[in-house]
């Protein structure tokens, strides 16, 4: 890379025709229609013809595309046998299923792309002196970006003022170290190395500055290596592995059949071309072709449904995930409280006051001046413009602590701030010196216990006190009582410096000021979804840097710890814990972290998932994105959350609720609940389909159902009701449920058992039950031989279609609970599967009394009669599932009245 010499600011400024106070609108909005967007352009991908067609060369596409040519080629060698509508009848479902797939996929992509845009990047920019929050699509060459710990640079920057800033810019360079940048001219060293450089896509991770725009889009460095991660491929998720692995022990199940159908027809004779074609028919019919679709399908209604709940799904596989959480790590601040924070109490020389009397107290407000000042200046809030004026943005607790600071003393314009101490995890406090009337003085703010063991004195009425120990101990006295009724408590000092001071002596021997007692009530909703965790069986962790008083009164008032002593540790508790102790530790029924900085909270996640927990884990600071990224589910907050921890989270939520971490959860469960009544509902008309074929075979009995009518059920008449099953809402006590092993199969033994030995045994003997009954009115002996084209075969055969389809409209009613009763549910909670029966019935009417359907399925209209006799097997079976959930419910509320729980009856 070719050395570069940075201008100074000046030069730089005049170059891109820009002063510090930013752009104009109208030269703004000049470059903007100039230079376009500050976006990169998306690589183009394959036509959407090509991805359709590709759809119809999958792997089971092609043996399908193989199956069609061989019954071509058996119609040419053997005419007459209805083979070449059979190949037609596979090329329609590889077409159908084709279609489907692609249009899912589309669909897909469209949901993603609707949800990132509920969640633009936006910058503050100066501009003529003010600043605005804009989209970062909106930046320009020439305009001034304020950035602070937390953010990402929109485009490639130059900075123009940087205070303790620090950078991580792995993204470009892949050097993950922290880099210091400053504002001062750099020369003859590649771009990436200028210290006073900031390029797209580096976070910062500490201190706060304002840079000059000097590329965007494309054009920026990150724009220029942006096709590498474009041309990433997604990995794939454990579900969509499990559902590939699942297909194919069916498929290699269906090919062993077929290829012994095919053995046992030669053996019995049959000519060689039919032989074929009726064991190709039995691998279309038993293999599921609509399950990756039905996931998929799945996934998205979820992610939406989700996004109305104000949770944004990042990636499609964390709603996997979620269904299998066991435990959530949340913090506390905005997430189990509002985040509206209220200053209610003030210790303030040494005694307490409510807020409201401290202000109004003219007296003390004039004794303790510099108490007051500090908390009006001690900030980094930015004046922002609005459509209704300006605003101070920025974090909730440091505007309501200005708030309280300028209510007493009014505002301090008169004050220039000419240096800083950035806050940071690790310092827990925060420090900015002023030049004032009473010369220059530094003003902190932080936890109580950092800021103390700073301290050597206290203010007192007229002049200052040493700290002496009994001071000491009343002030952590009055921080535990506040910090007991659940207040988040700062601390604050001065110190005063002057112009020579060094920085490494800021900080130093300071005076003690008072403390602030804040109030950040718990949301309302957040009890009841710590409760539906506990019946879940999902432990919630809280870990918070809050004080540990604070953090047990506020665990108690929602509901987070029941019992007197709960098990509290600090950070520093932490780092003197083994990796065996930290283990032990985390097995205590309610837990509490409090005190915890960035690095301790990434090891309680390993700790965690070092116990084979599944862990989902929030947050919203740079320095929460390790603990995010190690976690199986990563969640950010949408409204507090800084754009790195953004980027490093599965989910975001958008209002900053717990409850939506409940919800997503329950989301997930739903979804792995949902393709396992898909499958049930599939398998078992699969084997209502192969005993025809069975039977066939050993029995030689004539072939009960065609293997068209078999693809009929397949992509026709089941098609809408398999789909409505994948798309069920989630069941009263999905909740009720422990967390489901992510090792745990789709097709289980229980489910395999009801589906192929219960369920489907019932549907086959209903089927074949009709296609006898048919016959045997119809004067047919045993060992007599039909011809495909006679009408009573016909009849009968369609006797056979028509019963799995009457059977299959019960059965997925049977299938929306393996437990519940289907009488305990509504029927019409799911418009698609009422929609799917509707669809059924019509064409169950087509292929009984149309000429289309007749031609087109072999079929001939059935009797009234047989429309009487097929109401006593539905109910048969509706009754003898109903008996064995009746059992399995029986059992459950057993087993749980000695566990002391509640029965689940999802």
């Amino acid at each position: 890379m070719v050395p570069i010499v940075v201008p100074p600011i000046s030069e730089a400024l005049a170059g891109l025709g820009s002063t510090r106070h930013g752009l104009s609108p109208a030269e703004a909005d000049r470059r903007f229609r100039q230079f376009g967007p500050n976006r990169i352009e998306q690589l183009k991908r394959a036509s959407w013809p090509l991805r359709l067609l590709g759809e119809f060369f999958q792997f089971f596409s092609i043996i399908l595309w193989v199956a069609a040519a061989l019954a071509f080629v058996a119609e040419i060698s053997s005419p007459g046998e209805g083979m070449a509508r059979i190949g037609c009848a596979i090329i329609i479902v590889i077409l159908v299923s084709g279609l489907f797939s692609f249009w899912q996929e589309h669909r897909n992509e469209q949901t993603m792309a609707a949800l990132a845009r509920l969640l633009p990047q936006e910058v503050k920019v100066v501009r003529e002196g003010k600043v605005f929050l804009l989209p970062a699509e909106c930046l320009v060459v020439g305009d001034i970006v304020l950035l602070e710990a937390g953010d990402s640079a929109p485009a490639d920057l130059r900075l123009v003022e940087a205070v303790d800033f620090r950078i991580n810019d792995a993204a470009i360079t892949g050097e993950s170290l922290p880099k210091t940048r400053v504002s001062e001219p750099s020369q003859d060293v590649p771009l990436p190395q200028a210290r006073n450089v900031v390029l797209a896509g580096s976070s910062v991770i500490s201190g706060h500055g304002r840079g000059l725009v000097f590329a965007t889009g494309a054009r920026t460095e990150f724009g220029k290596i942006a096709h590498l991660t474009q041309t990433s491929t997604a990995g794939v998720t454990p579900m969509r592995r499990e559902l590939a692995r699942l297909s194919h022990v069916i498929a290699a199940l269906a090919i062993a059949v077929g290829v012994g159908f095919f053995a046992v027809g030669a053996a019995i004779g049959l000519p060689f071309w039919r032989d074929l074609i009726f064991s190709i028919g039995i691998i279309v019919a038993m293999v599921p072709e609509g399950l990756q679709a039905t996931l998929t399908l799945s996934l998205v209604l979820a992610a939406q449904r989700l996004a109305r709940r104000k949770v944004l799904i990042r990636h499609l596989s964390s709603v996997e995930t979620l269904g299998s959480a066991t435990v959530i790590c949340t913090d506390k601040t905005g997430t189990l409280t509002e985040n509206r924070m209220r200053v209610r109490e003030l210790f303030v020389g040494l005694e307490d006051y409510p807020v409201a009397a401290a202000t109004a107290d003219t007296v003390l407000v004039a004794r303790e001046r510099h108490f007051f000042s500090a908390m009006a200046l001690t900030h980094h809030l930015q004046e922002l413009q609005t459509g209704h004026g300006t605003a101070l943005a920025g974090d909730p607790m440091e505007r309501a602590l200005v708030d309280v600071g300028c209510t007493a003393i009014g505002r301090s314009d008169g004050f220039r701030r000419v240096d800083e101490v950035a806050f940071d995890s690790d310092r827990m406090r925060h420090s900015v010196v002023y030049e004032t009337d009473c010369g220059r003085i530094l003003y902190c703010k932080g936890a109580p216990e950092t800021v103390m063991g700073l301290c050597r004195s206290v203010a007192g009425s007229a002049t200052t006190t040493p700290l002496d120990p009994d001071t000491r101990a009343r002030i952590v006295a009055a921080q535990e009582s506040m910090a007991g009724r659940g207040r988040r408590v700062l601390a604050y000092a001065m110190q005063r410096v002057s112009a020579d001071t060094d920085r490494l002596s800021l900080e130093c021997d300071m005076t003690f000021l008072g403390l602030v007692g804040l109030e950040d009530p718990p949301r309302p909703d957040v009890p009841d979804a710590i409760a539906r965790c506990r019946d879940a069986s999902i432990k919630v962790v809280m870990v918070t840097g809050d004080h540990p008083d604070t953090a047990r009164a506020i665990a108690a008032e929602i509901g987070l710890v029941r019992s007197a002593s709960p098990s509290v540790l600090t950070g520093p508790q932490v780092d003197t814990l083994s990796e065996a102790d930290l283990k032990l530790a985390l097995d205590a029924p309610e837990l509490i972290f409090a005190r915890v900085s960035a690095s301790q909270k990434l090891r309680i996640v390993e700790a965690l998932k070092a116990r084979r927990h599944i862990v989902a884990v929030t947050g919203d600071g740079i320095n929460d994105a390790p603990a995010l990224k190690s976690a199986n589910i990563g969640i950010a907050m949408g409204l507090s959350g800084t754009d790195v921890a953004k980027q490093a989270s599965d989910m975001i939520l958008l209002d900053d609720n717990f409850s939506g971490i409940v919800s997503a959860i329950e989301e997930g469960r739903t979804v792995f609940q949902n393709i396992r009544k898909f499958l049930t509902y599939v398998l078992v008309h699969n084997v209502a389909e192969l005993v025809p074929f069975l039977a066939f075979g050993l029995f030689r009995v004539p072939l009960a159902l065609t293997p068209i009518q078999a693809l009929s059920i397949d992509m026709a008449t089941d098609s809408l009701t398999a789909l409505g099953l994948g798309i069920e809402r989630a069941g009263p006590s999905i909740m009720a449920l422990p967390p489901r092993s992510q090792a745990e199969p789709l097709l289980n033994a229980r489910l395999a058992v009801r589906a192929y030995l219960f369920l489907g045994l019932i549907e086959a003997v209903g089927a074949m039950a009709a296609f006898f009954l048919v016959l045997r009115s119809g004067g047919w002996q045993w060992g007599q031989a039909l011809s495909s084209a006679d009408p009573l075969y016909l009849r009968a055969t369609t006797a056979c279609l028509s019963a799995i389809i009457i059977l299959q409209i019960v059965n997925v009613f049977i299938c929306r609970s393996s437990v519940r009763s289907v009488f305990a549910m509504s029927p019409f909670d799911n418009r698609l599967i009422l929609i799917g029966i509707a669809f059924e019935i019509a064409l169950l009417i087509a292929f009984n009394y149309t000429a289309l359907g007749n031609v087109l399925l072999q079929t001939a209209s059935v009797s009234a009669a047989f429309w009487v006799l097929i109401g006593p097997a539905a109910l048969s079976m509706l009754a003898a599932e109903e008996i064995r959930k009746w059992l399995v419910r029986r059992s459950l509320s057993s087993d749980r009245r000695i566990a002391g729980t509640r029965a689940p009856t999802s």
